[in-house]
């Protein structure tokens, strides 16, 4: 008779692991390295996003008292399509960022707004100053430009082209809805407007960018804040 013979396993041999290739290996390093990098940067962008930004408000500051010399202090505003409210936060969607500057008896200087156009290289930033009195605007100052150097920068020294702010012309409409001459830069020479901007000789490209930059912000933002100069003619 012969033994009982033990049971056969139902369980199928386990094959090996595969042996970990150097490539995995490198693949697992460059992950990791990059997730702590990507936690480096976001924590300094954190970190420094406070000075940043005070650092950008400081400038500002400094650019609205230039463009706007008889001004000793500032007021942010929002212009909306429903008048003018002091500046807090956020630019609300529609609103128009703007400032005030306020002599030393505390009495409108001057309005300062932001304008910008596709300059040579890149885009044109501006501030420049707007005169309720005389309705026409008397400086501007850059706030950006990555044009090229000795040439679009001109736009700051040239005696010619800073003569152009001297009382440029931007004058609301009858109805005060839009500027009743819109902003042009000219050829070199043939300006006979006083809304008309003389352009640099081989600076072209970059003048006009100023021009068009002042042109679409006044239209902006002038209709929503001459009616309601009252509210901005002191300040707070």
């Amino acid at each position: 008779m012969n033994a009982p013979q033990p049971p056969e396993s139902s369980s199928a041999p386990v094959p090996p692991s595969a042996p970990t290739t150097p490539t995995a290996a490198m693949i697992r390093t460059l992950g990791l390295v990059a997730t702590i990098c990507g936690l480096i940067i976001v924590g300094a962008y954190q970190g420094s996003f406070s000075a940043v930004q005070e650092n950008k408000r400081i400038a500002l500051e400094r650019a609205v008292f230039k463009v706007i010399p008889s001004a000793k202090s500032i007021g942010e505003y929002f212009a909306t399509a429903n008048g003018v409210t002091p500046a807090s936060g956020d630019t609300p969607p529609g609103a128009i960022r703007f400032y005030a500057g306020y002599d030393a008896d505390g009495k409108l200087a001057g309005v300062a707004a932001e304008g910008a156009a596709k300059g040579y290289a890149d885009v044109v930033r501006i501030l420049f100053a707007w005169i309720p009195e005389c309705q026409c605007v008397t400086g501007f100052g850059l706030v950006s430009s990555r044009e090229t150097p000795g040439i679009g920068d001109k736009i700051l020294v040239d005696r010619d082209f800073l003569a152009n702010f001297k009382e440029l012309d931007v004058r609301l409409n009858a109805d005060m809805n839009a500027l009743a001459n819109e902003v042009k830069t000219v050829k070199h020479g043939t300006k006979t407007q006083p809304w008309q901007i003389d352009a640099i000789s081989g600076a072209t490209i970059t003048s006009r960018a100023v021009g068009r930059g002042i042109n679409e912000a006044a239209q902006a933002l002038l209709p929503r804040v001459a009616p309601h100069l009252d509210s901005i003619r002191t300040k707070p």
